[in-house]
């Protein structure tokens, strides 16, 4: 019973169903990353990528250029879990799935961004086929994953692992466009804060983070979600909170927050054990 709790709390957050069957097929096909990769190690954390997206939804919210083209394009506003769920998805698809299925959404997403252009809030043009754009995105979702994974698993990586990660998810990036891009940790925590001083948090950023702040859902979710969504703003980097006009969050908050993590991630992780991640490797090993 408690399985099908978290399981439905889930689906208030990213939607999603049943068994992750499309992940099993072809037999052997071991996709772009394989089972001995980071990323599969990284991105099979559902309780840290979750807190992750929302870190990393928040940091993208503050790039104008990067927000125009979500905030004139798509459903975000009124379909939250929908956007969120596709990129749960297209993270699982390319990093678990056959190499057929992880090229076939890239290529779609791709493709879909040769169709996203406009005037910013400032009257200034974008593209989301921008490189300089696309950076800032694959940026912010990396480190943001990472940063989750680091502080809500008691696996630790090494620092050769962490740059592994960074350097197999470049490769990644580099396919959608997005470049330049580094291979490491450090290089990539200091090309984000090289786009500090392009940071706006204007009315359209604040509707932003108060929609995730006041995440959507029915009363028997909200719990969970208040919670993942409060590690998420605790997983933004220190320098975000000035601009967003909060305060640093305290030691105090931060290990009150963990703790409840750890708690609840128990049965999250024994209720998803057989989730995307384990359905892959099915596929490769037969």
């Amino acid at each position: 019973m408690i399985d099908e709790l978290i399981r439905k709390s889930i689906r208030e957050m990213v939607g999603g169903g049943g068994p992750p069957v499309a992940f099993l097929t072809p037999k052997g096909d071991r996709g772009l990353f394989g089972p001995e990769s980071i990323a599969w190690k990284v991105h099979a954390d559902f309780i840290s990528m979750m807190i992750g997206g929302i870190s990393s939804l928040i940091l993208q919210a503050l790039h104008p250029q990067a927000l125009a083209g979500v905030w004139d394009h798509s459903s975000f506003r009124a379909d939250l879990k929908g956007r969120l769920g596709r990129t749960a998805f297209f993270i699982a698809a390319t990093t678990y799935g056959s190499t057929e299925m992880a090229n076939t959404v890239i290529e779609k997403v791709n493709q879909i961004h040769t169709k996203i252009s406009g005037i910013d809030e400032f009257g200034k043009p974008y593209s989301a086929t921008d490189p300089h754009l696309l950076t800032w995105v694959h940026l912010t979702e990396t480190y943001s994953f990472m940063q989750a994974f680091e502080d809500y698993r008691k696996e630790k990586l090494s620092p050769a692992d962490k740059d592994q990660y960074f350097s197999e998810m470049k490769t990644l990036g580099e396919r959608m466009g997005a470049h330049p891009l580094s291979n490491t940790y450090l290089g990539t925590d200091s090309a984000i804060k090289g786009y500090i001083p392009e940071l706006h948090f204007g009315e359209r950023a604040k509707s932003i983070v108060d929609l995730l702040e006041h995440f959507p859902s029915k009363i028997a979710a909200k719990p969970f979600i208040k919670l993942i969504t409060r590690a998420g703003f605790l997983n933004l980097p220190d320098w975000a909170y000035p601009l967003i006009n909060r305060p640093t969050p305290s030691l105090l908050e931060r290990l009150a927050v963990k703790k409840s993590i750890d708690f609840i991630a128990i049965p999250v992780r024994e209720a998803l054990k057989d989730g995307v991640a384990a359905h892959s490797l099915r596929r490769v090993y037969g």
